[in-house]
């Protein structure tokens, strides 16, 4: 254990960030950042946020789909379009590090903050913009979501069984992926400015960031000629990375990706010879004859139950897991004492999130606040950060520049709105 006097702050400790995002590929980035040490003030309308009325699940006004992404930060709520509510927003840009903000380019332009404008004034500014398209570009003004860079970056195109349908990844990864790569951008621009002094400004595509995560499969296109089709659950070029089904007609998955993971696959399935077999001799002809392959192995295994076949291929150190669905996924990070899963509460809701799996050794527990109300801390950053007086607060409130929170529900169950 640590000896607490060695203990240190979290990396972004002292970093400010004023958060202008919505839904989910900029709140995911603020979330991040949060978890990491930042102080997040997230701006919003008095409309809020439009994730917090995603339906199925709501706790109390706020939607599950916030609250997932949402938690360690300061909610203040401003109206953009009144002068007061601009100047409120111009201000905490002037005391913040960075800015992200995920509107259609040109819009938060025309409501009177322009990016070139602001970090000409403040050189020393991060500023992040997460767009679909990026700021330049044919299809730089049409809307997006994660389905649509999805289907345009070809990732769509590899997800689903052959001969079927394409299908959409099971998670948000056009928006979650562009919110990570946002976070990498704004951590290079603050190193780089610890030594030049100077920020950056930053241009995160979710299409490109869609494109990024193509990997070989975007070489192998190039390189052949040809676009590859339905991955299923196997794999172009490792005939042994796929799942398979046991004798209980639960699956599981090997990832045989050697040859000597190959020789031992063969040794645990009590087909020893296999290897000297011809046309499964290495991995050039066992991608060659991988339908005959696949015929032998599952076979094998049906032979037995999936939970039996992992035990033993473990056993001899092949790579192997059953598939999980998300509840027995989460039941195994509670169990597995790594902090994935999270209790958070504001004292009348509480919810279990998963973590930041971002682990530093003699560092801070990263902080645990419930995702706030809407405007839940209007008057304690302007006050914090603008020295306003609870006097200048409230009149900012009765012009309609800002809002301060509605009163809190009385504490209810989570529930469902189908």
């Amino acid at each position: 254990m640590a000896n607490p006097s060695t203990v240190r702050p979290l990396p972004l400790t002292g970093i400010r960030v004023l958060d202008f995002t919505t839904f989910l590929s900029g709140p995911s980035a603020t979330q991040l950042l949060a978890d990491l040490g930042a102080d997040i003030v997230k701006i919003e309308p008095a409309v809020g946020d439009s994730s917090r009325s995603i339906p199925p699940h709501f706790l109390g006004d706020d939607s599950a789909y916030y609250l997932a992404n949402n938690r360690n930060k300061r909610s203040v709520a401003l109206d953009l379009k009144r002068p007061e509510g601009l100047d409120v927003a111009l201000r905490l840009i002037a005391v913040s590090d960075v800015v992200i903000e995920n509107f259609r380019p040109g819009v938060f332009a025309r409501l009177g903050i322009d990016k070139h404008a602001v970090t000409a004034e403040r050189p020393d500014l991060v500023w992040a913009s997460i767009s679909g398209f990026g700021q330049f570009g044919p299809h730089h003004q049409r809307p997006a979501y994660d389905m649509i860079v999805q289907a345009m970056s070809g990732v769509m195109s590899l997800t689903g069984h052959p001969d079927q349908p394409a299908a959409r990844l099971g998670v948000p990864a056009g928006d979650v992926v562009a919110g990570m790569y946002a976070v990498i951008g704004v951590l290079s621009a603050l190193v780089s400015r610890a030594d030049t002094g100077s920020g950056r400004i930053i241009d995160v595509s979710m299409l490109d960031s869609q494109l990024g995560q193509l990997s070989y499969q975007s070489v192998y296109a190039m390189m052949s000629g040809r676009a590859p089709g339905r991955q299923g659950a196997g794999h172009d070029s490792i005939p042994t990375y796929r799942s398979f089904r046991g004798s209980d007609g639960a699956e599981f998955v090997v990832t045989a990706n050697t040859q000597a993971m190959w020789e031992r696959l063969c040794a645990a399935v009590g087909e020893p010879s296999l290897p000297d077999d011809p046309r499964f001799r290495d991995q050039t002809t066992r991608l060659q004859h991988k339908d005959e392959l696949w015929d032998i192995l599952e076979k094998v295994f049906a032979q037995q139950p999936a939970d039996e076949w992992a035990s033993r291929l473990i056993g001899h150190q092949v790579p192997c897991a059953p598939i999980r669905d998300v509840a027995e996924a989460l039941d195994d990070a509670r169990g597995a004492g790594r902090g994935m899963v999270v209790e958070l509460t504001d004292g009348s809701h509480s919810f279990e999130g998963v973590a930041t799996p971002i682990l530093f050794e003699n560092t801070e527990t990263p902080p645990l606040r419930y995702p706030p109300r809407l405007g839940e801390q209007t008057h304690e950053v302007l006050e914090e950060l603008l020295s306003l007086t609870p006097a200048e607060c409230d009149r900012l409130a009765q012009s309609g520049a800002v809002f301060p929170p509605a009163p809190q529900a009385d504490p209810e169950e989570p529930h469902s709105a189908l």
